[in-house]
């Protein structure tokens, strides 16, 4: 089992992210390089404040879709309790921004995406071997109000 991340580590790291992400039109390097990369910002379940996480997004079937791996921490991160709380979320994208109503898969539309999210993201195999908790995985579908 993965413990759980630091939270200062994990904060400093999105930001940095994050701050690349918008400095270089969407592109940036280190992990995330070769991956399609998002800035989803949601509305905080405790706090209401925005919060920014950068994630993998996966484009698979026409569904845009964000997998919570937390690196297979036996916790979600943040952003599910916020996603779960209020649906409503906005995407900073390479192709735009916009802002979309988050749906998280059900049992049988994960197990079909899975294979394919592993082939293109490996790591997702690791993550969930690391954990006994069921990694969401959301669809993002744009909202037109």
């Amino acid at each position: 089992m993965a413990e759980k991340p630091d939270a200062e580590t994990v904060k400093t790291l999105n930001a940095n992210v994050t701050d690349e992400f918008r400095a270089n039109a969407g592109r940036v390097g280190g992990r995330f390089k070769d991956n399609e990369l998002l800035l989803l910002t949601t509305t905080g379940a405790k706090s209401g404040a925005p919060r920014v996480a950068p994630l993998v997004a996966f484009r698979i079937d026409g569904m845009l879709l964000i997998v919570a791996g937390y690196g297979g921490a036996d916790i979600n991160p943040a952003w599910v309790h916020n996603l779960r709380a209020n649906s409503r979320a906005h995407v900073e994208a390479t192709t735009g921004a916009f802002d979309v109503l988050a749906r998280e898969l059900n049992q049988s539309e994960r197990e079909a995406v899975i294979p394919r999210i592993t082939a293109i993201w490996p790591a997702f195999a690791n993550y969930q071997s690391q954990t006994t908790r069921t990694i969401p995985i959301f669809e993002l579908k744009q909202d037109g109000g």
